[in-house]
């Protein structure tokens, strides 16, 4: 049988090369820049993502903000990478209930994200959080 043919059975180190490679082409074993083993790089990433963030405690609390789609977030598809999504909506939900229950001590329980349609790669999104 043909190489990729999908009745052809791999042997077990077969399916672990096929799988190193698949995995090598998508950047896996690139080195990090030096600023990701900073304490506070998970927070400064998604800090860069959103843009013209504003947050009103009075009268009523509301949290806007507007997200860019820029190479460092984007997957293989230049669209926004899923995880980049869900560390947006738990940096703006943290920063609504903060705006309602004031500076406390917080944490996120549970995070569930739904995806609907895909954020493309230089694209400016509004996001609004009440």
């Amino acid at each position: 049988m043909a190489e990729g043919d999908p009745g052809r059975k791999l042997s077990p180190s077969d399916s672990r090369e096929a799988a190193l490679a698949f995995i090598s082409t998508l950047g896996a074993d690139a080195r990090l820049p030096a600023a990701a083993d900073l304490p506070d790089a998970h927070s400064a990433l998604v800090r860069a993502i959103l843009s013209s963030t504003v947050v009103s405690a009075s009268p009523d609390p509301r949290v806007s903000c507007t997200i860019t789609v820029s190479p460092a977030v984007t997957n293989s598809y230049n669209t926004l990478h899923g995880g980049a999504v869900a560390a947006v909506a738990e940096a703006v939900g943290m920063a609504c209930a903060r705006a309602a229950a004031g500076d406390k001590e917080m944490f996120l329980g549970e995070l569930s994200t739904a995806y609907l349609a895909a954020a493309r790669l230089h694209v400016f999104y509004d996001v609004l959080e009440l």
